[in-house]
Order: structure tokens, then sequence, then C-alpha cells
């Protein structure tokens, strides 16, 4: 199983009541022999553009360990929810997040030695 990145616009009505929607979302990954790794729900932002008539939508991030064959499955089904806007499922880039993981210690290692000088 390869790691993908998913992202999915929730309708910004479904607000209040997110756990229906995301739960839908989950059972989708696990039916298609996934699992949801992380989930992080970034809350009720502005689009950049009207998608479906709608101003606002609730972004939620999830890192999910998924086999090749559901990809195309979870496509088509996001693609016709009603809960979800858009939504966006691309392949984990290995060679960037250790890029940014070590960008990420090269800064703190900075932080603490310009702490360690002013002292």
């Amino acid at each position: 199983m390869k790691e993908y990145e998913l992202t999915v616009l929730i309708h910004p009505d479904l607000e209040t009541d997110l756990e229906a929607p995301l739960e839908k979302v989950r059972t989708l990954v696990t039916a298609n022999g996934g699992n949801v790794i992380k989930e992080d729900n970034q809350g009720k932002k502005r689009l950049a553009y009207r998608i479906k008539g709608e101003d606002f939508a609730v972004y939620v991030y999830m890192d999910v360990e998924l086999p090749a064959e559901a990809l195309l499955k979870i496509s088509n089904t996001l693609n016709i929810t009603d809960e979800v806007l858009r939504y966006l499922l691309v392949k984990v880039d290995e060679k960037g997040r250790a890029l940014l993981a070590e960008a990420k210690e090269r800064a703190k290692n900075n932080d603490n030695a310009e702490d360690d000088s002013e002292e």
C-alpha cells in the first residue's frame, strides 16, 4: 500500500454536524482496503472561486494508505457525493517530505544556537 494525501472540501452548511460526512469518507477509505493515518480539520475557509454556488467550504486533510486499485473507486464515489464540493487525492512525495523535515530540523537547531549565543 502506498501513502496518499486526501483533501476534502465539505459543504459549509454541514459545519455544525461535520462528523456524518467525515465518517462517510473514512468508511469509503476503509471499505476499499485502506486506512486513515492522520486527520486534520482545518475549519471553514473562503474559497478562491465559487464551487457549486458556494463561497466557503470546510477543509479536511487526511493522510491515508491505499492499495492502487482503490484510487479509482474512491475518486468515482467522491465525485457523486453531495456533501463533498471538491477533493484532491495525491501520492505523497517522500523526497519532498524528507526535505521539509530536514529544513525544520535545521531551523530548530539554528534557533537553539541563537538562544545559546544570547546567554
